[in-house]
């Protein structure tokens, strides 16, 4: 398989390396607009980690071009809908998660679970953490942005997140920490006067991250429409 990388820092080389280890061919890596516009390259899927105020025209460039998009770059989902759009006009395919680990999909999937059952106690508040490297531009992660709302919807105390620790009973409080060669730990705790219950995942690496980005690209192949890790995965 022939991948456009759009976005070439250290996501973009982690997933040319697994790429590469797969037996796909990277026929271009993209790092500015300028490069982008000047691109005149095939590829059979494009993969696009790069920033947020980027995001949607690296999208729109790949898909208005017959390209299927993998993306993992958090921060721009207010645009979510003109790319579903995008994709009906022109017969296109795109898959988006917030974090592509594996691990952290099923850390997805407890995180639910716990939330269901805490929505039913009495006494406990519910709070997060997420540490990231301090590369990272958006705050807090596409990931605890995930599991918030995952949150917000089984605990009926919680209304909305904020980005801050707070005491206002109707909002889920997040801290964003950022911390140099920190890959990424997420942290939910529920919390009562009488004990707490946390969960929590920590990613060691970015080989889990770029692996399920190239496996999402894999899957992608030959499919039509808007696609998330819960399409994919067998659990």
């Amino acid at each position: 398989m022939n991948i456009l990388l759009i976005g070439y820092g250290k996501m973009g080389h982690a997933i040319e390396e697994i790429a590469k280890e797969r037996g796909h061919t990277i026929t271009g890596a993209l790092n500015s607009e300028e490069e982008r516009n000047a691109w005149k390259g095939e590829a059979d899927v494009a993969i696009e980690f790069s920033q947020p105020d980027a995001a949607f025209d690296n999208i729109h460039f790949a898909i208005e071009r017959g390209i299927p998009v993998v993306s993992g770059t958090t921060g721009w989902l207010e645009r979510q809908h003109d790319v579903a759009t995008l994709c009906e006009k022109h017969n296109g395919a795109f898959f988006y998660a917030s974090n592509y680990s594996i691990g952290v999909n099923i850390f997805f999937r407890v995180n639910r679970y716990l939330a269901d059952i805490m929505g039913q106690q009495e006494g406990y508040d519910v709070e997060m953490e997420e540490v990231h490297h301090t590369e990272k531009k958006d705050a807090p992660s596409g990931t605890a942005i995930t599991l918030a709302e995952d949150i917000i919807e089984r605990v009926k105390q919680k209304s909305r997140w904020v980005n801050e620790t707070t005491e206002e009973k109707d909002a889920l409080g997040i801290s964003s920490l950022r911390i140099d060669k920190t890959p990424g730990t997420h942290t939910v705790t529920y919390s009562s006067d009488i004990d707490s219950i946390e969960i929590k995942h920590t990613a060691h690496s970015r080989k889990g991250f770029a692996l399920g980005a190239v496996v999402a690209a894999e899957w992608l192949s030959g499919r039509q429409g808007v696609f998330g890790m819960d399409d994919m995965l067998p659990f």
